[in-house]
């Protein structure tokens, strides 16, 4: 049973990575990274498990503690990053009423 579920989370993290490689948008690369660090952290939970080791838990919760601040950081970060020759606020339009 725990080789099956090895198996099928191998599974899943490599359709993980095809879909960050091959994603047509920004969004679909950061969920595929994303859900990718998730299944790390049950590969890491399940492996201590099965060699007996219950430290893994620690090191599983560290990284899935990090792996959700650093999809946070790369979010925020391409939020607030401007396009190349884009105007740094953007202008309002003249309502020709005068007086600003």
């Amino acid at each position: 049973m725990f080789a099956a579920a090895t198996v099928a989370i191998i599974a899943a993290m490599v359709l993980a990575l095809v879909r960050a490689f091959a994603g047509p948008s920004l969004y679909d690369r950061v969920l595929a990274g994303n859900s990718f660090g998730t299944k790390t952290v049950l590969l890491i939970g399940l492996m201590g498990f099965l060699t007996g080791r219950p430290d893994f838990l620690d090191i599983a919760i560290l990284y899935a503690l990090i792996n959700f601040a650093a999809t946070i950081a790369i979010l925020r970060f391409f939020s607030y990053r401007q396009p190349k020759g884009a105007p740094a606020e953007p202008r309002r339009a003249s309502t020709g009423g005068g007086g600003e």
